[in-house]
């Protein structure tokens, strides 16, 4: 600050992730936004909050506000396991150490900056905040959990993704100072700044995208005619179902063009969330992605490993948003559901930007996505689009509307597998199978996919090909929202056939759930059956962990399906959930006797036979 002659900061950023300045790592992105609107932001990521809070009062009180990024993963879900173990490694901290960020990083920074700074305004933003948002079920504490602004003294969450809501907020803040609004307060040096009271009114003007929290006779505008009213915190705690029924509320209205606004009263206050904004554009996604980032982690992290950024830095990312909307996942109430793509010049700026990294060998390791195939697709008719309130665009069938075009994407690959510096680029991120065996009525447009399924698979594996069939059970994959387990057989036989002619010697992954809402240790048993079959020996599989705000936790919850209302069968107790898991394992002798032992019990000896039968 004094080398650049600031007498105070504008923002003052706290990141639980160490500081890294690339487009994937959100505090960076912030920051370099604000930076590009020439205020002065200052970046603190881990403060020890321990002992005297010396990382929380070195750059003083902030101009408009403190900004809280509590890291690019759920802070619980990147510290524990399904089974609440420690992880082996913090992904987002130097050398992986587990002792640089707090659980729930979030209320932890607030009421220490509250403690210090009790009238200069809070502003929450990242995964915790968005998907803590609103009541949701905390798989940790075992608990329900009300909005996390009433767990910490916090002004305001910005949720989702937040370039736009964050610019908006800071332009709204700095035409208040420079119209000298009576609720400004002045420093020693007679520098205004933005008092607590002038953000929430600043809030009042229905920003979107932001939750607050208001005593009812302060609602800005009262409770209109077009709300949507949920079922209250004490009342969903009473009667679980009830939060079920919200939650069906609060993933369409995540996953609207014109949503509505939800309120949820908590106590004697009310939780107030304003709609998303519209998707971005093409050009202010680039305008994002094309600032002037380093692509590298501070210098004081010299000889530290990152492990999140080890697996990105050669990475780059195509769109933002996911139109799957599997039930386990959080991307569709953080990015929503829309595509909104970068344009190539964008792409290719970055991508040339990394081959001049000093230890770039000239392999991309992904050129992806939340889903790998998904860049420039939306629907046919966008006045459909404005209508629709579906939570994916793909189950329990692809919508006629979408325009499933994969040329744009192979356009995107073949350039970038063009230019100087360029030996391979490979895809990381998983493939939508579905989208590439789909009947799209349109010759053009199948041609394109099988076009696209040849070239990824012997152009773009870097001899494991990542998909996501999840699970085999057609009961299980129903609530999920994945596709049927014959459309994986249908793909694994085109992948294999394709490496057999092109001469390659590559694998498919499969990853796959044990434990999700709907699923019992028979289903399991069958998905070991079915493997096999396939002459697998399971590796990428994961316990289904409860995380906040998704339709499985819900399920998993609350006993319901929140569309159907019916009750749903949840493995939960710790001898229920290995009683499905170790039906990943089949082919180890130690895992053999129990899985024997366990099927005896129900009467279930064909299995056994189908299962060990002929096995080494």
């Amino acid at each position: 600050m004094e080398l650049r002659g600031w007498d105070c900061a504008d923002v003052i950023l706290f990141s639980a992730d160490a500081y890294v300045d690339h487009p994937a790592f959100g505090a960076a992105v912030i920051g370099r936004l604000f930076e590009a609107e020439e205020l002065r932001v200052c970046i603190v990521p881990q403060p020890d909050w321990h002992g005297d809070f010396r990382d929380f009062r070195k750059l003083g009180r902030p101009r408009l506000f403190f900004g809280i990024s509590p890291g690019c993963m759920d802070s619980m879900v990147n510290k524990y396991t399904a089974a609440r173990r420690l992880r082996s490694e913090d992904a987002y901290s130097p050398d992986g150490r587990h002792d640089l960020r707090p659980e729930y990083p979030t209320i932890v920074y607030t009421n220490i900056l509250r403690k210090l700074y009790p009238d200069v305004p809070i502003v929450l933003g990242g995964i915790e905040a968005s998907m803590r948002r609103v009541m949701h079920y905390d798989y940790w504490q075992e608990r329900f959990r009300p909005s996390i602004l009433c767990d910490c003294d916090a002004d305001l969450i910005t949720y989702g993704m937040g370039e736009k809501v964050n610019l908006e907020l800071v332009r709204l803040l700095i035409e208040a100072i420079n119209d000298s609004h009576p609720l400004l307060h002045y420093d020693e040096n007679g520098e205004p700044c933005i008092t607590r009271q002038l953000l929430r009114e600043v809030a009042a003007r229905e920003l979107q995208q932001t939750v607050s929290l208001w005593k009812k006779e302060d609602i800005p505008g009262g409770i209109q005619a077009n709300d949507i009213v949920l079922h209250s915190y004490e009342e969903c705690l009473r009667q679980p179902r009830l939060h079920a029924e919200n939650f069906r509320h609060i993933e369409e209205e995540s996953n609207k063009m014109h949503a509505q606004r939800l309120l949820q009263q908590t106590g004697n206050r009310w939780v107030v969330v304003n709609p998303p904004y519209p998707p971005l554009s093409s050009e202010e996604l680039d305008r994002s992605f094309d600032l002037p980032y380093t692509r590298l982690p501070h210098p004081k992290y010299e000889g530290k490993r990152i492990p999140a950024y080890e697996m990105i830095k050669f990475s780059v990312t195509l769109h933002r948003g996911c139109f799957g909307g599997c039930a386990f996942c959080t991307i569709s109430a953080h990015q929503g559901k829309f595509i909104v793509s970068r344009s190539k010049e964008s792409i290719l700026q970055e991508v040339k930007a990394i081959t001049q990294m000093p230890d770039f060998k000239g392999y991309l390791s992904d050129l992806g996505g939340p889903s790998a195939n998904m860049y420039k697709m939306r629907g046919k008719r966008h006045e459909l689009c404005e209508k629709c309130k579906r939570p994916s665009c793909i189950h329990p069938a692809i919508c006629p509307n979408m325009n499933g075009d994969h040329r744009p994407l192979l356009d995107i690959y073949r350039a970038v597998d063009r230019l100087p510096g360029i030996k391979k680029s490979f895809i990381g991120s998983g493939v939508r199978y579905d989208m590439l065996l789909h009947d799209w009525k349109d010759e053009t447009l199948n041609r394109a996919a099988t076009e696209y399924t040849k070239e990824l698979i012997t152009k773009h594996v870097s001899g494991r090909l990542k998909v996501a069939p999840e699970h085999t059970s057609d009961t299980v994959l129903n609530l999920m929202r994945k596709p049927s387990f014959g459309l994986f057989r249908q793909f694994k036989s085109i992948f294999d056939d394709t490496c057999r002619r092109a001469g390659l010697r590559q694998q498919i992954i499969p990853y796959f759930i044990s434990s999700h809402p709907a699923c019992t240790a028979l289903d399991m048993a069958q998905l070991a059956i079915a493997t096999k079959q396939m002459d697998f020996q399971l590796e990428q599989v994961q316990d289904f962990t409860p995380t906040p705000l998704t339709m499985a936790t819900t399920c998993w919850a609350t006993g319901y399906n929140p569309y159907t209302l019916e009750p749903v069968f949840s493995a939960k107790t710790p001898q229920e959930k290995q009683q499905q898991r170790m039906f990943f394992f089949w082919y180890k002798p130690e895992e053999r006797r129990q899985i024997g032992k366990y099927l005896r019990s129900i009467g279930r000896p064909d299995i056994i036979k189908k299962l060990f039968h002929n096995s080494k």
